[in-house]
C-alpha cells in the first residue's frame, strides 16, 4: 500500500509535467518544419538559379516551389501538411525592423518569402532592414514562457539577407545565442 502510495504521488507530480513537455514538443516540431522550409526554398533558389517561394498556408502547413513555374522548376518542390504531428499549433506571421525589434509600421511580408537566385529574400516579399517573423505558439496548451507561462514558445526569424533561424522570445539575456 505504501508503495502505491508513493507511485500515485510520484504520477501526480510527473503527470503536468509530461503535459508540458508534450506541448513544447510539438512547438519544436513545428518551428524546425518551418526553418526547414525557408531553408529549403533559398537552397532550391540558389541551385535553380531562380526566384523561389515559401509560402505559409493554414495551421503549420507551407509549400515550397518556384515563382514562376517552368519544365524545369515546378511550383512544388516539396509541400509540408499542417496535421503532421502538430496539432493545434498556429502561426503568426509578423516584420520586424532589424535595429529595433518593434513591429513595422506598414509590413509589406505577410505569409510569402521570395528567394531570389542568391539566397537573399527579395524586396517585394521583405524590405531592406526589416526581418520576417514567425511565432509559433499552441493557445490550447496554454502560456507561453515569454508571458509567464511553462510553454517554450518558439520564433523563425528570417534577414533580408537569407539567413533564417530559430529563437526563443523568453530568452532575453545580452549574448546569448538562443534569444531573439
Amino acid at each position: 500500500m505504501v508503495g502505491l502510495a508513493v507511485f500515485a504521488i510520484l504520477l501526480g507530480i510527473a503527470i503536468p509535467n509530461f503535459s508540458t513537455f508534450m506541448q513544447n514538443s510539438k512547438i519544436r516540431t513545428s518551428a524546425e518544419a518551418i526553418q526547414n522550409g525557408l531553408s529549403l526554398a533559398r537552397v532550391e533558389a540558389v541551385r535553380r538559379n531562380t526566384n523561389v517561394q515559401f509560402a505559409l498556408g493554414s495551421g503549420t502547413s507551407w509549400v515550397v516551389g518556384c515563382q514562376t513555374a517552368t519544365a524545369d522548376c515546378p511550383a512544388n518542390i516539396q509541400t509540408r501538411a499542417g496535421t503532421n504531428g502538430s496539432s493545434n499549433i498556429r502561426v503568426v506571421t509578423s516584420e520586424v525592423v532589424a535595429t529595433t525589434g518593434l513591429a513595422a509600421g506598414t509590413p509589406v511580408f505577410d505569409t510569402t518569402l521570395i528567394f531570389n537566385s542568391v539566397g537573399r529574400v527579395t524586396t517585394a516579399t521583405l524590405p531592406a532592414g526589416h526581418n520576417a517573423a514567425f511565432d509559433v505558439t499552441n493557445p490550447d496548451g496554454g502560456t507561453c514562457a515569454a508571458v509567464s507561462g511553462s510553454m517554450r514558445c518558439l520564433r523563425v526569424v528570417v534577414t533580408p539577407g537569407g539567413q533564417v533561424r530559430m529563437c526563443d522570445p523568453a530568452l532575453t539575456q545580452a549574448g546569448d545565442a538562443q534569444a531573439c
